[in-house]
């Protein structure tokens, strides 16, 4: 190999560094961002300024080597050959579908690495490729009016949905809309496609619809989710005996799921009587699954769904290490591509998690590394 003994040094001084530059190269290889962008964008072009050059500026800013757009314009100064005004111009137009495709892109390729690696997490249930679907509302921006600003009822800048594939801790899927108010419900109809066979989603109350759950239980795939208050159901019988689990007792009863006077899903509807009331405080949760008994018991269905919140831990990430929220681009559009960028960013950081996991094992990873501490450290431009 040539500079073997020079590559050898680096990756025992630093392996974290060299496998960090290794995942980025690969994740996100210049070439194959701008052929993305020329297969996926309706209406935009890349004559002066490639795509994989805007994923780079933005990189800058979530990674925190740049406070803003501007600062990491003027980084990348010999690199964009177009003014700020017309930097601005381009992400005010990058069109969701493409910043989406960004992040499917990514995923794809670290999956292919976490793979190969063996570094996959423990399945929450084997033998069932496992998603968690949750939304994000971006946060209120700078860049408002000003009498709006501070103000949560006021004009925020988009949001996304996001799955959330567990066993690779990778966010494979994301799903935009320019309106920060629009009901996360009103996007569901856009998740339906990505169900497959055999699959098991996990999901809050926000999204437990009868249209939901229908179209899954069609698909042939499973549903773990939170019963939401204006979801009706009708016992089929008496609840069974309470088993204990460390947050609280669990039972369970089949049900069916109705449509106004129509029974149209049968489902169980199991409840967990908690030790300690929720934030809320709800003293218990109900929640509806359609996976059979003999796949999971009632307690194996509340702890599956209490992981959920891995991809609340997820979001926390990309808020804090990350500025997956950058607060001084108020034009949906950009801001919806600055989370994706972040995203992407996210799931790179999974490959050297993985990569870790298979060395110190799963539990020192998971309690002991922080993406907090590490992106500080290695913030720099990612394409």
């Amino acid at each position: 190999m040539i500079l073997g003994s020079t590559f050898d040094r680096l990756v025992n001084g630093s392996p974290i560094s060299v496998m960090a530059r290794a995942a980025v190269e690969h994740a996100l290889c210049a070439s194959a961002l701008d052929e993305l962008f020329d297969r996926t964008a309706e209406r935009g072009y890349s004559k002066e300024r490639l795509f994989s050059t805007t994923v780079d500026l933005m990189s800058a800013v979530v990674c925190g080597k740049a406070l803003h757009v501007q600062s990491a314009f003027q980084q990348l100064r010999d690199r964009v050959p177009v003014t700020l005004k017309s930097v601005y111009a381009k992400l005010q137009r990058v069109e969701t579908g493409v910043s989406a495709e960004l992040v499917r892109h990514v995923a794809r390729r670290c999956e292919d690495l976490i793979t190969a690696l063996g570094g996959a997490v423990a399945p929450l249930l084997p033998g069932h490729r496992v998603r968690i679907l949750d939304g994000n509302h971006l946060a209120a921006t700078q860049k408002r009016l000003r009498v709006t600003r501070g103000h949560s009822a006021g004009p925020l800048p988009g949001q996304a949905l996001a799955v959330l594939d567990p066993a690779r801790m990778l966010v494979t899927e994301v799903i935009l809309c320019e309106d920060g108010h629009t009901q996360e419900r009103a996007l569901i109809d856009q998740v339906l496609p990505l169900v497959r066979a055999g699959d098991v989603w996990i999901k809050d109350r926000n999204f437990c619809t009868v249209d939901f759950l229908r179209g899954i239980h069609d698909r042939r795939a499973h549903f773990v989710t939170r019963r939401h208050g204006h979801a009706t159901v009708v016992p089929q019988d008496d609840f069974g005996p309470e088993v204990e689990t460390g947050t609280g007792w669990v039972s369970e009863q089949k049900v069916w799921v109705r449509r106004g006077d129509e029974p149209v899903l049968e489902a169980r509807l199991v409840r967990v009587r908690l030790k300690e009331p929720t934030g809320d405080g709800d003293p218990h949760v109900e929640l509806l699954t359609n996976l059979p008994a003999e796949t999971a018991g009632a307690a194996a269905v509340a702890n599956v769904y209490r992981k959920r919140w891995t991809v609340e831990g997820a979001f926390h990430e990309l808020t804090v290490a990350l500025k997956c929220e950058v607060n001084t681009l108020g034009y949906p559009k950009a801001a919806l591509f600055g989370f994706c960028v972040a995203v992407a960013a996210y799931n790179v950081l999974a490959v050297v998690r993985a990569a870790m996991r298979v060395t110190h094992g799963e539990q020192k990873v998971r309690d002991e590394v922080s993406g907090y501490l590490y992106f500080p450290r290695s913030s720099r431009p990612l394409a």
